[in-house]
């Protein structure tokens, strides 16, 4: 079972990038999927979730409206469109997946990581 992340970087405030995260060993759709990122200092949040029952996201309360997350079934990779980015979204994004036949996000498999970084 493994979750590879990628598509981290630098961008400048307002700017956008797309995370993907491919799966192997298991199929997403059978684990709620989401994302999740940890700021310098600070703890580990999640950041949006595609829930495993009817497959509608949700999105934490500062990225709702920026962010979009979503999921290709066929390519078995989730994916986190971040547009707008401000300097506070900042952190080291992981994709995870879990539990199985559960609804919301409570990890049982974590990505390694990718950097995000938002600075002029």
């Amino acid at each position: 079972v493994q979750l590879q992340a990628s598509g981290g970087g630098l961008v400048q405030p307002g700017g956008s990038l797309r995370l993907s995260c491919a799966a192997s060993g298991f199929f997403l759709d059978s684990y709620p999927i989401g994302w999740f990122r940890r700021a310098p200092g600070k703890e580990r949040e999640e950041v949006a979730c595609i829930k495993r029952t009817d497959g509608r996201p949700y999105y934490e309360d500062s990225v709702k409206g920026r962010f979009t997350i979503s999921r290709d079934n066929v390519k078995n990779t989730v994916y986190l469109q971040m547009n707008n980015l401000k300097p506070e979204d900042t952190a080291v994004y992981y994709c995870a997946a879990g539990p199985r036949d559960g609804v919301y996000c409570v990890p049982e498999f974590w990505g390694q990581g990718t950097l995000v970084t938002v600075s002029s």
